[in-house]
């Protein structure tokens, strides 16, 4: 296919994605306000009851586009993949509509979230090895803890207005970014297209103060679906702008965690533990965390297509250096809140 017609095909996906989201935000909004408010609780960062549920347009914004898109666009495309990856969508969806309504258990959450994980890993290439040392059997159980891991880490820092679409936004636009100068399948480049135009058509409705919310019926998919294209990248030969796109929801979620933890915490309830959330309440605006998180994420992202466009061992280290130093810094910000400037003495 021409540039030119690739070009525009890229931006029909995006666009088109970002107002079917919209769309239906506003169609299901009614509904959404009467049927789906999320009530403030130990994790909230809103005081009022707040419609959610935003998800289902995202979600449903996302397999509309993205399969007409596939269609019209994408000719070797795994069918059968990906008919299992938007069953394993639509499950975890699922998982999360009931939690936004009822709380489930940790236990039952965790198995109708293993199934749905592990169709997504069973439709990656056999010949897909981030681990070689270890046997096929072996790498494939870490990658199952490993993207339930990153599912949930997803759903944990979905806690602020504005916080998931500017973590998603940019490394959507770098998949597909990737994906649009042939390092990664078609499928995958029209995807990271759906989503990042549906966070877009999210994103006014949940500027701060946010008039509606994702839930988890739209963190989980998400979370799913962002799991999945970072594995297929990292499958690709960029397993360090794998680490790099998603580095600051690992190091919040992993560090907050790995804290309550060792202070005898139960890890597995609601919290404001965050270092996200820890700032606002230490006295950062919503939108001053989430410009901070969304200028660290671009720069991820810069990152990430600098270790894909100059790949070297020396490109990759000095990479990872300057994220690991990006995050940590956004974290000693956050965890410090911000600067207090002295009265002038007279």
């Amino acid at each position: 296919m021409h540039d030119s017609h690739t070009a525009f095909a890229a931006m029909a996906t995006l666009l088109a994605a970002a107002l079917l989201s919209a769309l239906l935000i506003i169609a299901l909004g009614p509904w959404l306000a009467r049927y789906a408010l999320a009530e403030p609780n130990a994790r909230s960062s809103h005081k009022l009851p707040t419609p959610q549920g935003g998800g289902v347009a995202v979600i449903g914004a996302v397999i509309v586009v993205s399969g007409a898109a596939i269609f019209f666009w994408v000719v070797s495309a795994s069918l059968s993949s990906l008919l299992v990856i938007l069953a394993a969508v639509l499950l975890i969806a699922a998982v999360g509509a009931l939690a936004d309504k009822h709380p489930i258990g940790a236990a039952p959450r965790l198995v109708l979230q293993s199934f749905a994980v592990a169709a997504v890993l069973e439709t990656l290439p056999p010949e897909l090895r981030l681990l070689p040392v270890l046997p096929w059997w072996g790498e494939r159980f870490l990658l199952l803890i490993a993207a339930l891991w990153f599912v949930n880490l997803v759903n944990f820092m979905d806690g602020l207005d504005w916080m998931t679409v500017v973590e998603v936004v940019p490394i959507t636009a770098a998949l597909a970014a990737l994906g649009l100068l042939g390092y990664l399948p078609r499928e995958n480049t029209v995807i990271s297209l759906a989503l990042c135009g549906a966070m877009m058509g999210f994103a006014f409705f949940n500027r701060p103060v946010a008039k509606l919310f994702l839930g988890d019926v739209g963190s989980l998919p998400i979370g799913l679906l962002l799991g999945w294209l970072l594995l297929m990248l990292a499958g690709s030969g960029g397993r360090v702008a794998a680490l790099l796109l998603p580095l600051y929801y690992l190091a919040d979620s992993t560090i907050t965690l790995l804290r309550r933890a060792l202070n005898g915490e139960p890890v597995w309830q609601a919290h404001r533990s965050h270092f996200y959330q820890s700032a606002t309440d230490r006295g950062f605006r919503v939108i001053d965390v989430v410009a901070r998180v969304f200028a660290v994420n671009v720069a991820l992202s810069a990152l990430a297509l600098v270790t894909i466009l100059l790949p070297s061992p020396g490109t990759d280290i000095a990479a990872v250096s300057v994220g690991m130093a990006l995050v940590a810094w956004l974290l000693v910000v956050f965890a410090r809140g911000p600067a207090r400037h002295l009265p002038h003495s007279s």
